[in-house]
């Protein structure tokens, strides 16, 4: 993140370490897995006065806005433009290679729940959802908000949005005339980051050849092609050469970090390494 300069762009600014964030970073999803271009173009429709009273908020939580941000708030369409490129490079370097694994603990909790609702009902679901959350007498209770939730103010429907990220506590947001939102964590979500079997090499190489395979094993974590062909012992030249067959099928993606080029794996990658290694 630091070579690719996000820790000094837009999202630096509006996400601090705890506390409130801007909530056009987070549209209300359109149905019910959105894709990324999907939620980057949310952003981008955005009415702009939606976009200055988030940030007003934010001065307010913060004190006020830098620079940067003053900008944004005084001509949200132009710039919201930067900070969706700069959303759509974290994405692609910290969540898209490990996206297909996020994604199957996501899909596994939906079908859970969905099971227990049509086993069970609304009101167990509720009283499993989180240890803050309770149903009763027909009531849908929220231990330790600040600020009541009501039919009147926070909209129409409830969104439940199972998450890898929240960690052990339970989010809420209320922006009218989105429905109230409920991010809580995934069940399973503590097993998502536990080492993954080891890719049979050989028979991915058979397909790809050794040392695009090679490649693929060692982007882990977005790398250079100096520091691929270091680790690699491949030469430069060849592992440029490599890294392009692999973009053009879909497997990498490249992103631009001051002199050099970073590469990542993509989603699709993790799913054929996923099943090399099944």
């Amino acid at each position: 993140m630091v070579a690719a300069g996000l820790d000094r762009g837009w999202l630096s600014e509006m996400i601090p370490p705890t506390g409130y964030v801007p909530d056009f970073l987070n549209p209300a999803p359109a149905g019910p897995a959105p894709t990324p271009a999907a939620e980057r173009d949310a952003i981008l429709a955005l009415p702009a006065e939606r976009v200055r009273q988030d940030l007003d908020h934010l001065a307010r939580h913060q004190g006020n806005l830098g620079p940067r941000l003053r900008t944004l708030h005084a001509d949200p369409q132009t710039r919201l433009a930067k900070v969706v490129e700069e959303i759509e490079t974290y994405w692609e370097l910290a969540l898209a290679p490990y996206w297909a694994r996020i994604r199957e603990v996501l899909d596994a909790d939906i079908f859970y729940r969905t099971r227990m609702v049509a086993e069970h009902g609304t009101g167990r679901l509720f009283n499993e959802l989180h240890t803050s959350v309770s149903w009763d007498d027909n009531e849908l209770r929220l231990a330790r908000r600040k600020q009541p939730l009501n039919r009147k103010t926070a909209g129409t429907g409830l969104l439940l949005i199972p998450s890898a990220f929240t960690g052990p506590g339970l989010r809420t947001r209320t922006t009218p005339p989105d429905p109230p939102q409920l991010a809580y964590p995934a069940r399973g979500v503590g097993s998502l980051w536990k080492t993954r079997p080891v890719t049979q090499g050989d028979a991915l190489a058979a397909v790809l050849g050794r040392s695009r395979t090679l490649l693929l094993t060692e982007l882990e974590a977005p790398a250079s092609t100096t520091q691929l062909a270091h680790r690699t012992g491949l030469s430069p030249a060849g592992v440029s050469q490599y890294l392009t067959a692999l973009r053009h099928a879909g497997l990498v993606s490249a992103h631009r970090a001051g002199r050099s080029v970073l590469y990542a794996r993509t989603a699709a990658a993790e799913t054929v390494l996923q099943a090399a290694s099944a």
